[in-house]
């Protein structure tokens, strides 16, 4: 083992740790020095460490800054046309009351596919508050299963911003990154989700904070569910049949070459986000009578928070490939040999570790993603199992939340509890999903 790229690669994520911890230096800027600090202390030569963080920057954000601005446009046109919160007042419908938790969840899940978790989390917790009035039921049984649902969708389910710069980093197909989103979360879902919130209300009874007041509706009438569901899927199944019928079989289905062409082009991230964009901008507005110069404001308004993201993401691609470049990546995959420790371990545990340590779960896994990549480029894994290494980063990502994560407060302060309790709904609820999460990945590992 050579001990020199070992204590770089140490050195470089306690570096890492120190800057956004101690100093609180911007994750952006602090993954930038760390790379710059790996590369020399390995030994690389100062032309090739610069171009070696060139080329990391730009093969990443050529794809993800694409993909998370068009899911930012699009999530914000959902948003403010109220299609939401008539989604969730559908599903309550449909479940009744009784069954209130499950379809909270399932809203959750659905809508933080194009909607950001803390916005997704902000227009929907009204209807928590009048659900845990109508029946006097903690409020635990309603809030914990939305959360699981956003939660999940949020780490595990491109378009949203994690998975699709995880799975970038990895050179990961997408399709198969949603399909394995989809099995992992399912479960992680119904088991931090209804489940744990049945357990939580029995055990400790939570009002609704006497500070709330019923929001103020939209005008006009919300969109047709329908029309919601068919948009939000849009880009999913364009996207997953993309990877479907251009795979193994494709020869079997004996499909038309213009109708395969046709596939490929609509179902690249790309297009499937810019279509979904042009309906949801004339369905969701113009025909509804939303000035464009409105649509225009709210559209460029979300582009701010997705522009954190895309810098974020650059420069853990630029860490990514200074690994590589240096000859860690054949370190560390030489370290990995057991079968015992698989790839999907080593990103979770990575995940994990950053996750606790620093709190952010993006941070977490961008830096996890940075440091597994170089291990896939020694030995050949299939799409099946790099997508579920993404997914395995993500639940690692997602574990025991805490003071140190905006999520855990914004969770505190809309719920109206104190940090203990917090601690005993919200912080185990991610540990119960990363933890389902990690069986569930390495289950698929051994079957795949």
């Amino acid at each position: 083992m050579d001990y020199q790229l070992l204590l770089s690669v140490l050195v470089g994520v306690g570096f890492l740790l120190f800057l956004i911890l101690r100093l609180k230096i911007q994750a952006f800027l602090a993954l930038l020095l760390t790379s710059i600090l790996v590369g020399v202390l390995a030994g690389m030569p100062v032309d090739d460490l610069l171009n070696s963080i060139t080329t990391g920057m730009g093969s990443t954000l050529g794809f993800v800054a694409t993909v998370v601005g068009l899911g930012a446009l699009f999530g914000s046109i959902l948003e403010y046309s109220g299609g939401a919160h008539r989604l969730a007042e559908y599903l309550l419908e449909k479940f009744g009351v009784k069954r209130a938790p499950w379809s909270i969840m399932l809203t959750g899940f659905l809508i933080a596919i194009p909607v950001f978790f803390d916005v997704a989390f902000i227009i929907l917790i009204p209807m928590i508050y009048s659900l845990q009035k109508k029946t006097g039921k903690s409020l635990f049984l309603y809030a914990i299963p939305l959360l699981a649902g956003l939660a999940i969708t949020h780490s595990f389910i491109p378009p949203t911003p994690g998975p699709i710069a995880v799975a970038d980093i990895l050179g990961a197909d997408l399709g198969w990154v949603i399909l394995m989103g989809f099995l992992v979360g399912v479960p992680a879902a119904i088991l931090a989700g209804p489940i744990f919130a049945r357990h939580l209300a029995n055990a400790m009874q939570i009002e609704t904070p006497d500070h709330w007041e019923n929001s103020e509706q939209q005008e006009g009438r919300p969109p047709a569910v329908g029309l919601i569901l068919a948009i939000i899927f849009l880009p999913i199944v364009l996207i997953v049949a993309n990877t479907l019928l251009n795979g193994p079989w494709v020869d079997f289905l004996a499909l038309p070459e213009g109708l395969l062409q046709t596939i490929t082009l609509l179902g690249h991230p790309f297009c499937a986000l810019i279509l979904a964009n042009i309906l949801a901008w004339y369905l969701l507005g113009i025909k509804r009578g939303v000035k464009r110069e409105q649509l225009l404001t709210i559209s460029t308004r979300s582009l701010y928070p997705a522009g954190v993201i895309i810098l974020l993401t650059g420069a853990g691609g630029a860490f990514k490939q200074v690994l590589i470049d240096t000859g860690s990546g054949t370190m560390i995959a030489e370290s990995l040999s057991s079968d015992y420790f698989t790839p999907v371990i080593f990103g979770f545990l990575l995940a994990a570790i950053v996750r606790i340590l620093q709190g952010s779960a993006t941070v977490a896994m961008i830096t996890a993603a940075g440091m597994t990549a170089p291990v896939l480029t020694s030995t050949a894994y299939s799409d099946v199992q790099i997508a579920l290494i993404v997914t395995a980063i993500a639940s690692g990502a997602t574990i025991l939340s805490h003071v140190n994560d905006s999520g855990f407060w914004l969770v505190k302060q809309y719920l109206g509890i104190s940090e203990k309790q917090t601690l005993r709904s919200w912080t185990v609820m991610t540990s119960i999903i990363a933890l389902t999460g990690l069986v569930c990945c390495v289950f698929l590992w051994y079957i795949v």
